[in-house]
């Protein structure tokens, strides 16, 4: 006799404040790595008990089984066409049953397309047991990319070979970083990039055209940040990060973290010039949740007939005439 599936898998109610607090003191897996290295709660993995109701686009859910009780999270901003998952408690182990992480997975995909996400993604550590889990529940491997950290003792001192100028984004820059998105993120990357807002980072100006971006992330933990820098300023790369890193006041007080993806690898050298060090190899893993499908609008027939024009007839006085 088949073994009857008994999971079950609902948004997050004050009654499972006792289930989620204890569940989150288990330890979890932050799967957004900007919330990870910037901010506290994330990385102390107690984001679930300030988080428990839908607030600023964050949903919680949770799954039981017979066996299995486990919380995560979503975020999906206003507008945005992808949702990320932020967080799941506790984390499958290496031989563990993942029956209770494959519902969560599929049920946060089917409540994010509710809401109308297209996209579900998550930033997973290859050699992590939910990282096999996430590939049987159909989630594909979009990008990889590399986490550098550098403590603020660890900063070594930086002769730029160039002056370099780096200005706050305004309203002006967006057209010019969109074209930069365009040459330098692959096509498969762009729907899970997202795009920079007024004052979140800073642009790299060559010629009255914008050569790069860096985004910046400056939370409790450390400052977090997201270079966007086109080849033809190779050997700048260096410079213009460390313009940036100067830019935020912290960062001689916390960790600074860079994100490189793997199409920009060519900024090792640079971030190992600047004295970073790797500290995790991540996936960028994205499961579609829905393609958008034009509905098809069918008219009465009636209505369509009474469309069509009738037969042309001639001017009456023609007509009269030849009779």
């Amino acid at each position: 006799m088949p073994i009857r599936d008994t999971a079950e898998t609902r948004a997050v109610t004050l009654v499972d404040i006792p289930l989620v607090r204890r569940l989150s003191e288990a330890g979890g897996m932050v799967l957004d790595s900007e919330l990870f290295y910037t901010d506290a709660t994330g990385a102390q993995s107690s984001g679930l008990i300030t988080l428990l109701l839908p607030y600023r686009g964050v949903f919680t859910m949770v799954t039981r089984t017979e066996n299995q009780q486990i919380a995560g999270q979503f975020r999906l901003r206003q507008d945005d066409a992808y949702a990320q998952i932020t967080y799941v408690s506790p984390a499958p182990q290496e031989g563990e049953s993942d029956s209770a992480w494959l519902h969560m997975l599929d049920s946060m995909a089917a409540e994010a397309g509710k809401r109308g996400a297209h996209l579900l993604t998550a930033e997973v550590e290859e050699s992590a047991p939910l990282f096999k889990t996430m590939r049987t529940a159909s989630y594909a491997i979009y990008a990889r990319q590399e986490i550098w950290c550098r403590a603020p003792e660890d900063a070594k001192p930086y002769e730029p070979r160039h002056a370099v100028e780096l200005t706050h984004t305004t309203q002006d820059d967006m057209a010019g970083i969109y074209v930069l998105y365009g040459n330098i993120v692959p096509k498969l990357v762009q729907p899970v990039t997202e795009l920079p807002g007024e004052g979140e980072g800073f642009v790299y100006r060559r010629d009255d055209r914008v050569e790069g971006y860096i985004g910046a992330v400056d939370g409790k933990m450390g400052v977090y940040l997201t270079p966007h820098l086109h080849p033809d300023i190779f050997s700048d790369a260096a410079d213009v990060i460390a313009a940036a890193i100067a830019k935020v006041e912290r960062t001689g007080k916390v960790p600074v973290f860079v994100r490189v993806r793997r199409y920009q690898d060519w900024l090792d050298d640079a971030l190992v010039e600047l004295g970073f060090t790797i500290c995790a190899r991540q996936a960028v893993m994205v499961k579609h949740i829905a393609a958008g499908v034009r509905a098809a609008a069918f008219t009465p027939l009636r209505q369509r007939l009474e469309t069509v024009p009738s037969p042309v007839k001639p001017p009456n006085g023609i007509t009269e005439s030849r009779k």
